[in-house]
């Protein structure tokens, strides 16, 4: 441990630092702060001193310090300081120190890096103040409000950008932010702008400029700088006291009105990336109290449960859209499979009765199919297969629907479609896949039948009468459409 007295001073001091050139810049900005000035490169030396010799201020430095690592020597320190108020000095982007050591005690703090001049006025401002804590800000009916907005908002989303409108628009309300936003992490592992939100009055202020982009965050020309973008690859809390300690002009020039950032991870279930992260800019430096660091870890905690949540929500329309397809589909063709068919077609003829409109049944098969899987193979067959049917779906109208009603037979129900022109339409499908070329195989023809639907019939019935006209076109030689008598 190194001892510098400075005369010009009238308290005591003890800086702490593991990097030798940090506490020679440190004593030249405020030795003359202090009648004597203690500088410590190590927490148990540090503790040593303070035992014996209680200072008026302890100054901890905590760039160069690793929260997994030194946690808990310096925890102690702050909690057996003698009763000397504790001044941290925190990097901007390792801002998680200030709600980690909190629960050891008081502690104030300053936002690195800080030239000497700002250094020296904000050392001085907190040996004046005496007390750690004298100032804190934070007014417990604000964090309280904050919180319940937070909730109500998370409560109401449906889906993650509701979400992020309603969270943005909560933390848009907290007392002198400007500006909020949701940065939520893709699948692809890219990061994302989901929502922002400027607090009511303000002028719009949003982040399509300064970040040059709304996804695809990861390439962002400021993902070293921009507090939200920091704090959601890094899992860290960042806090720039003022725009200017990042280095960056971009910052500065792009977001004026802005005198301090926030970018507060938002977690991840277990090991691995963030979430994402919020970003809060606000309209003048403020210094937050443990009060305030707790609720926004709360806040973050309760944005990782909504996503978590509506991602849930989204995965299980997801499966129960593919479980609807898988059973509604043909996973050969991509059309309607016979039983969702048959459920088209008694809806279509309830549909036709209570309106008095006409429906039309239209029955094909592709003549001599197991020629055509004995010559050329089940695969050829199954190409042959979704060739018919997009030589199908080629010439029908969008309200017809296209079923696969056996192996290689099909039908096509037509509403609002009567005898005639249900035969015409399938004189187009006949002519539309007779012409259709069909990788592997020669050109295919099919046979069809044609059937309205009766005043009184039953879809068996109408079945029944449309297979019939199908099996005449079958013995009329094929590829030819037939009528189906009433």
């Amino acid at each position: 441990m190194l001892e510098q007295d400075e005369v010009q001073g009238g308290k005591s001091a003890v800086y702490l630092s593991p990097v030798a050139q940090r506490r020679a810049d440190f004593g030249s900005a405020c030795g003359s702060l202090f009648a004597q000035l203690q500088l410590a490169d190590s927490a148990g030396r540090t503790l040593e001193q303070i035992a014996a010799e209680p200072p008026d201020l302890l100054v901890i430095d905590l760039d160069r310090f690793e929260p997994g690592i030194d946690l808990e020597a310096l925890g102690q320190l702050v909690a057996r300081r003698g009763g000397a108020p504790v001044l941290l000095l925190c990097p901007y982007a390792s801002a998680r120190w200030l709600p980690a050591l909190t629960p050891y005690g008081p502690a104030s703090y300053l936002v690195t890096p800080l030239d000497a001049e700002a250094l020296r006025a904000g050392v001085a401002r907190h040996l004046a103040a005496g007390a750690s804590g004298a100032d804190l800000p934070d007014a417990l009916s604000d964090l309280l409000a904050l919180r319940s907005r937070v909730q109500a908002a998370i409560g109401a989303a449906e889906d993650v950008r509701a979400l992020g409108e309603g969270l943005c628009q909560a933390l848009a309300s907290w007392p002198g932010v400007l500006h909020a936003a949701l940065l939520h992490r893709k699948p692809d592992g890219d990061l994302q702008l989901e929502a922002e939100q400027t607090r009511d009055g303000a002028p719009p202020l949003t982040l399509d400029n300064l970040l040059q982009r709304r996804d695809r965050l990861l390439q962002s020309p400021l993902r070293h700088a921009f507090p939200g973008l920091l704090a959601a690859t890094t899992g860290e809390l960042v806090l720039l006291a003022s725009l200017e300690q990042a280095g960056e002009p971009a910052l500065t020039a792009t977001l004026p009105g802005v005198a301090m950032a926030l970018g507060v991870a938002i977690p991840a279930d277990g090991p691995g990336a963030p979430r994402g992260a919020i970003s809060l800019l606000l309209d003048a430096p403020r210094t937050l109290s443990p009060a305030g660091f707790s609720t926004l870890q709360d806040v973050a905690a309760l944005a990782a449960l909504g996503l978590r949540l509506a991602e849930t929500r989204l995965e299980n329309e997801q499966l129960l859209a593919q479980l609807t397809y898988i059973s509604t589909m043909d996973a050969l063709t991509g059309i309607a499979n016979r039983r969702h068919g048959e459920t088209l077609l008694e809806k279509e003829i309830r549909r036709a009765r209570r309106y008095h409109v006409p429906l039309a049944l239209v029955a094909f098969d592709i003549d001599r199919f197991k020629n055509i899987n004995d010559s050329y193979g089940y695969p050829v067959g199954d190409v042959v297969l979704r060739s018919v049917c997009q030589a199908a779906q080629a010439v029908l109208r969008g309200s017809d629907m296209l079923v696969r009603s056996g192996g290689e037979e099909f039908q096509i129900l037509a509403p609002h479609t009567s005898a005639i022109d249900a035969l015409k339409m399938a004189e187009k499908v006949r002519l539309a896949i007779a012409q259709a070329e069909i990788p592997g195989a020669d050109h295919v023809t099919v046979s069809l039948g044609v059937a309205q639907l009766g005043e009184q019939e039953s879809g068996d019935s109408l079945v029944q009468r449309v297979n019939a006209a199908l099996a005449r076109a079958k013995r009329a030689g094929r590829n030819c459409v037939e009528l189906a008598m009433q």
